[in-house]
């Protein structure tokens, strides 16, 4: 079957380690099934594991991709749940210590057919295209979580999104405007304010700029460059969700005296259950909102995808069709 994926490492040149081919059909053990992709959606993870990072050697040639939608064995139209947690694991999938994403222990998406445990597979409403319900599993239910199951965000309370573009972000901002709160956002590109603006943000502001109110909540997945001004945004007893660092970890200052001083909270946050990614996907049958789609490309042509990513080119998801 076409596939894209790595067979090798590359920490300074990702793109290099990119192929695109021919694979074996997945194995599909005991309690598993297969879901035939229409369209899957490019995430930060995918870069990371061309560059080594949360893939191991050993496990190369990896299929890379964690979402995707389409159809499964019975020909209904399904969303895939990229989280595996270990067969005995109960409750919140996200807690589970031998948990892991497609494309780590499991091959991909990016393929014609993806093998996943019958659990994760969640059914996709006809109001939503595949390329549309394909952005959900990832960028979709990683902001999902952190607004409302981590962040405990209610309406009327003002959220800042840093890093307006990425996939998260838009997803944070058009999700917290939907649920009522007032959305404040950043982005070094003064294209990217304007874009922000255009699906749902109050206000927009250069990154690091001082800004006219303390906020309730920051929404966090960039890092060591807007960590301290995200913590130097709340208010006293106002909390940072993180659930990223795309711009790197290791922090200049931590702000931690601001942070016990102020009691601040910060909260980790990754991905999301397989009921969140079912109320996520009722949430957006029921509201009309809509996942914005910056570009949908054919597989066959994923470097492109790839590269636009690693350019930090996108406002909202890369998704590549079959």
């Amino acid at each position: 079957m076409f596939a894209v994926y790595a067979d090798q490492f590359s920490k300074s040149d990702p793109l290099s380690a990119l192929q695109v081919g021919e694979r074996l059909d997945p194995e599909v053990p005991d309690g598993w099934t297969t879901v035939t992709v229409k369209a899957a959606s490019l995430n930060h993870h995918d870069l990371f594991s061309l560059r080594g990072v949360g893939l191991r050697e050993e496990a190369l040639p990896m299929i890379l991709g964690c979402d995707a939608a389409g159809y499964d064995e019975d020909g209904n139209e399904v969303v895939v749940h990229a989280v595996i947690s270990d067969p005995s694991w109960s409750g919140d999938e996200t807690f589970d210590p031998k948990r892991s994403l497609l494309s780590e222990r499991y091959q991909g998406t990016f393929a014609d057919k993806v093998a996943v445990p019958r659990r994760n597979v969640v059914p996709k409403p006809a109001s939503l295209s595949f390329e549309e319900a394909a952005c959900l599993p990832t960028a979709w239910l990683t902001a999902y979580r952190m607004l409302f199951t981590r962040g405990e965000l209610k309406a009327g309370e003002t959220v800042l999104v840093q890093g307006a573009g990425g996939g998260v972000a838009t997803a944070v901002i058009m999700l917290a405007r939907a649920a009522g709160l007032r959305v404040l956002a950043t982005s070094r590109d003064e294209a990217k304010r304007a874009r922000a603006l255009e699906i749902g943000a109050h206000d927009v502001f250069e990154s690091g700029a001082r800004l006219p109110m303390k906020v309730d909540a920051v929404m966090e997945t960039v890092g060591k460059a807007t960590w301290s001004h995200s913590i130097r945004a709340l208010r006293p007893g106002g909390r940072i969700v993180t659930s990223g660092t795309t711009s790197g970890p290791d922090l200049d200052d931590a702000e931690l005296t601001r942070i016990f001083f102020l009691q601040l909270s910060v909260i980790g946050s990754t991905m999301g259950t397989r009921d969140e990614l079912a109320s996520l996907v009722s949430l957006l049958d029921a509201s009309g909102a809509r996942p914005l789609i910056d570009r949908s490309i054919p597989m066959t042509d994923a470097r492109e995808g790839f590269a636009a990513m690693l350019g930090g080119e996108q406002f909202g998801k890369i998704v590549f069709t079959r």
